[in-house]
């Protein structure tokens, strides 16, 4: 259904777009599209909640970053979605209430703050095992990462709620209802800036949990986690009151960050806590959480605390813990020691949600940026489940084959090119679909003149000219004349093939790039194009706690490129940090029309511009906001004018932009007087 409703608005933004909304377009005859999946099934996408049911475990229950909630009755062989009717694809939590299986409880927003995160707008309940769902409330919290619900009590269920990283706001924290949903109160809430990244509750007595409370922000240019309003609580009864553990019950001095926290089913007076602080450790407490000792503060405990830091106790053996972060360590002598169980092979690395049988450890389901795998003999081997299709596509593209390919670049899972349909009974094998780049997979471009090769993305502007058929890829990002100056690249930076030219493509870091021979050699064609800003390039010090400087944060940079389809000379030019530039002569003049743009807040993101198919001057411009929390939707269109003084006949050599440039001539080209210019050839519409 979500995809549907993407597709419809596609379409006639196509539609308006290209002019062929001329003649009114019948909405009811875009209601039989139907989206069929075509692939690829190499790899699935980021899962990031899992849950089973106890007594069956052949029911079990995945919750995507942005592909909603997925169910298999057959303990994983075949899936269905069950939340694609909802409002919100992104999830952070599922709980399953195991005396009534029934009855499953989804928090939507997930809860690994990363820049390409998706958020929510609350927490939902299902009485009839995911059939059909309800909204019940928390709508503002954003981003659930955790749904506990109390054993011996259903209708008392906690929540965690981590909160948007994009703003400061005061739905965060620890939520708690007594009535199955029908209100909440939040019961741990310590400032806007700081939400509820773990909660856990022993197994033995409901009224003790154990919630850290993580100070963190991120910001477009950077990222900050960690702070003096993070820290470990406990609770004894229920959540009335909490106690913040501190230095003097053995945990680190100094701010505290993320944390991952685990209580031993066994051996319930042993807990764990994985600790973000100045130095990351593992703690261990053998008195119920009141006195800690570290036990390793070495790198084998794991990575990158924003995105993945959570630890698992064995419920059968109080000291086999796992880590899961990039990759998957194992330790049997209570984290003084790990080994590697999931190395960045085999199992897909970047791992967010693990689930272990209570009762059979051996029965592990483990959820990462490529999907979701099971082990039923404690990890030693591992089933993929390469049914669920919720890979995050940055970009899609096709090519004008017959049948046409579909081509695009996903998260975490490199770029793919595969057919659309074939002339066969059997459909769609996966062995069709080629991957032609790899890492984090963004715009994927086909060589207009032979789609055998074609040009493909990665993250921090890595740029390559492939060649389907060799499988050879040639690295063609463009470098600047000056070796000491430093090109910046967006994470998802832009590229565009130019109508009128098929050997030319353009490229950008904070300049625009040009190649008329198809990636071999490039020329610098534009000014920076952005703001400039130095205190947005600090990229080196994202992280906070943890420096995490992967590229990420990059900023200050150009994110969409549209060559206009009417007249040769016409770019369009979107920064992350608000200017849309245009030229109308190549790249020798530029004009920054983002001050004219009524309502557009400043310093926004431009991520997509569509010119028009019949007007030069005509075009849409999408912007957002969001990660400003300011999560209102822009889009705006501009008709263009051209003005000339004291010439007549089409724009060119003498004309000069007034309000936003176009094409006419004829009678609609008519001669006024501008203040401030004198008189104009103006084109009216």
């Amino acid at each position: 259904m979500k995809v549907c409703i993407r597709t419809c608005f596609l379409i006639a933004s196509v539609l308006a777009a290209t002019g062929l909304f001329a003649q009114k377009l019948d909405m009811e005859k875009l209601k039989g599209l139907k989206p069929r999946s075509i692939g690829p099934a190499g790899m699935s996408g980021r899962i990031t909640a899992i849950d089973a049911v106890v007594s069956n475990p052949d029911i079990i229950f995945a919750g995507a970053a942005s592909g909603g909630v997925w169910r298999s009755t057959s303990g994983g062989v075949t899936w269905e979605p069950v939340f694609d009717k909802q409002t919100t694809l992104s999830i952070g939590a599922i709980a399953i209430q195991q005396d009534n299986p029934s009855v499953v409880w989804v928090g939507t927003g997930e809860g690994n703050p990363r820049n390409s995160l998706n958020g929510g707008d609350g927490i939902y309940k299902s009485l009839d095992g995911g059939n059909t769902w309800k909204k019940m409330g928390l709508e503002k919290t954003r981003h659930i990462h955790r749904i506990i619900i109390d054993p011996k009590n259903p209708n008392t269920v906690y929540v965690a709620a981590i909160g948007s990283p994009w703003g400061e706001h005061p739905e965060r924290g620890v939520y708690k209802t007594t009535d199955g949903g029908q209100t909440w109160e939040r019961i741990l809430f310590v400032d806007e800036k700081t939400g509820c990244a773990e909660l856990v509750m022993d197994p033995t007595n409901p009224n003790k949990l154990f919630a850290n409370m993580w100070q963190h922000r991120r910001m477009p240019w950077t990222f900050t986690s960690g702070g003096p309003s993070s820290g470990l609580y406990v609770t004894y009864d229920g959540g009335k009151n909490w106690k913040k553990l501190t230095s003097k019950n053995g945990l680190p001095e100094g701010d505290h960050g993320r944390m991952g926290i685990a209580i031993a089913r066994s051996k319930p007076n042993i807990v764990y806590a994985l600790i973000e602080a100045k130095k990351n450790a593992l703690y261990r407490s053998e008195d119920g959480g009141e006195n800690w000792v570290m036990v390793n503060n070495r790198e084998e405990i794991g990575d990158r605390p924003f995105y993945y830091f959570e630890i698992y106790v064995d419920p059968k053996n109080e000291n086999r813990l796992y880590s899961i972060y990039s990759r998957v360590g194992v330790s049997e002598d209570g984290g003084k020691s790990f080994r590697q169980l999931l190395p960045y092979a085999g199992v897909h690395p970047d791992h967010h949600a693990w689930w272990i049988h209570p009762e059979n450890p051996n029965f592990v389901i483990d959820g990462n940026d490529g999907g979701l795998n099971i082990s039923r003999d404690g990890g030693k081997t591992w089933v993929f489940a390469d049914n669920i299709p919720v890979g995050q596509f940055y970009h899609i593209n096709v090519d004008m084959e017959h049948p046409y390919n579909v081509y695009g670049g996903m998260q975490d899972n490199g770029s793919w090119v595969g057919p659309a349909y074939v002339w066969r009974n059997n459909g769609i094998r996966n062995y069709y679909f080629q991957e032609v780049f790899f890492g984090d997979g963004f715009d994927v471009m086909p060589d207009p003149e032979d789609s055998r090769y074609g040009y493909a993305m990665s993250q921090g502007g890595n740029l390559a000219r492939y060649d389907r058929l060799t499988g050879f890829t040639k690295n063609t990002r463009p470098t600047h004349p000056d070796p000491d100056m430093k090109l910046r690249f967006n994470w998802n930076a832009a590229l565009a093939q130019d109508p009128f030219s098929k050997s030319t493509i353009y490229y950008g870091s904070q300049f625009l790039h040009r190649s008329t021979d198809k990636g071999t050699t490039w020329e610098i064609i534009s000014p920076d194009l952005t703001t400039n800003d130095p205190e947005k390039q600090k990229q080196h010090e994202s992280g906070g706690l943890t420096i995490d400087a992967t590229g990420a944060e990059n900023h200050c940079t150009i994110i969409a490129i549209a060559p206009s389809p009417v007249q040769p000379g016409v770019i369009w030019v979107g920064t992350d940090d608000g200017n849309l530039q245009l030229t109308r002569d190549g790249g020798k003049t530029w004009s920054n029309l983002s001050p004219r743009i009524t309502g557009m807040p400043k310093n926004a993101w431009i991520p997509q511009i569509h010119p028009s198919a019949r007007n030069a001057g005509e075009a849409f411009v999408v912007v957002n906001n969001y990660r400003m929390f300011d999560y209102k939707p822009y889009l705006f269109r501009t008709k263009g004018l051209w003005c000339h003084l004291g010439k007549s006949g089409y724009p060119g050599p003498g004309w000069r932009e007034q309000l936003y440039p176009g094409h006419c001539a004829g009678p609609r080209r008519t001669e006024t007087v501008v203040p401030g210019y004198g008189k104009r050839f103006v084109c009216k519409h």
